[in-house]
């Protein structure tokens, strides 16, 4: 069991016979009542999210989650591919497993795959990924009316503000918790 107070993102719990991951977490004092929990839950199995709010003095069942690399091979329609780096056995996972993953996702990139009891539930991706730029405006010098960025669209298809200086072809490294702009690869 875990206390409430020992709880972060990334940490997988048993509630109500569902898998939940947490996404998000805080912790609130009232005035006059005690201390809540407020959590933001993936189902791991079906990739919805829940709010819940508890008590402070709640205790969650842990869940440790299998973690084995892969890597992304191929997409068809809303099922994504990927093989064991060590087995070469091949996984297939849907795009609502996957949740915002798909749009960092190219051909060759090494994620972690979460297993629980054997059964494929999601992926975790690197901190950062590189991808290139295949649209864009130009940027022009002294043109910083919208805060010196500009939106450009990946090679994902992710589209993210990128600085007035970046163009087509630029390869750029991309912050995969935030979706945002880190520097030029």
């Amino acid at each position: 069991m875990i206390a409430a107070g020992e709880l972060k993102k990334g940490i997988a719990i048993e509630l109500d016979g569902h898998l939940y991951g947490i996404v998000d977490y805080s912790h609130n004092k009232m005035g006059r009542g005690g201390a809540v929990v407020r959590l933001k839950l993936r189902d791991l199995r079906s990739g919805s999210i829940v709010d819940r709010t508890f008590p402070a003095s709640e205790k969650f069942r842990r869940t440790y989650l299998e973690r084995s690399k892969v890597q992304f091979i191929y997409r068809e329609e809303n099922t994504f591919h990927f093989m064991d780096t060590e087995t070469f056995e091949q996984t297939a996972l849907s795009g609502d497993q996957l949740g915002d993953a798909p749009s960092f996702l190219k051909e060759g990139t090494i994620v972690d795959l979460l297993k629980h009891n054997d059964q494929p539930l999601e992926i975790e991706l690197p901190v950062t990924v590189d991808l290139r730029v295949t649209e864009t405006e130009p940027g022009f010098k002294g043109d910083t009316a919208t805060g010196g960025n500009k939106p450009a669209v990946l090679e994902t298809g992710r589209r993210i503000l990128v600085p007035l200086f970046v163009n087509v072809g630029d390869v750029l490294r991309v912050d995969t918790r935030t979706g945002e702009y880190l520097e030029r690869a």
